[in-house]
């Protein structure tokens, strides 16, 4: 009777101990995954500050360049493009028109020495730089969140019951096509 009872509170234990891990588990998965919605709000934070920034940029260069109008347009559209991303793919993507569409209202500002001089247009210009660099940033951090959280989910013993308790690999911000390549600003000078 004795070597019964020791069996099953050794199993018992055994059991408490398994349930202990499983929960332990559960409860890192749902803090990286956390981790990766606040990493993900980090990225759309300093987009925003970006979209915030770009009116007040397109209104500056106007005033020196209203002849312009294809470039703002360009810019106005790429902002909505990246207003109406819902994925990590259409940020990219949208991410990608307005880095395009800022290079070539930016380089308006070689053909008009007096824009390149004005005070707000510089303060707006260095703005914007610091933008894009905490936007770099934010993708960064996101990435290595993403990547954390990836490979939990792929270790054992994890990988037995992520994917039942609905975890998936979450996707990485990276840049779209278009994003690969230098945009071309020599129509701008002509």
């Amino acid at each position: 009777m004795k070597n019964s009872i020791k069996v099953l509170i050794g199993i018992g234990v055994i059991a408490f101990l398994f349930i202990l891990s499983f929960i332990g588990g559960y409860n890192n998965l749902v803090s990286k995954s956390e981790g990766i919605q606040a990493a993900l709000g980090q990225i759309d934070n300093q987009l925003q500050r970006r979209n915030d920034l770009i009116p007040n940029l397109v209104e500056t260069v106007k005033q020196f360049a209203a002849q312009e109008e294809e470039v703002f347009l360009g810019v106005s559209e790429a902002r909505a493009k990246l207003a109406g991303a819902t994925t990590v793919a259409e940020q990219a993507e949208g991410d990608a028109a307005v880095t395009s569409a800022l290079s070539r209202l930016l380089a308006i500002s070689e053909a008009y020495p007096e824009l390149k001089s004005n005070q707000n247009f510089l303060q707006l210009q260095d703005e914007l730089a610091g933008t894009e660099n905490r936007i770099a940033t934010a993708r960064m951090d996101y990435n290595n969140v993403v990547k954390a959280f990836n490979e939990r989910i792929r270790r054992f013993p994890t990988v037995i019951y992520a994917g039942m308790l609905g975890f998936d690999k979450a996707d990485y911000f990276e840049a779209s096509e278009g994003a690969r390549t230098n945009p071309d600003v020599g129509d701008l000078f002509e």
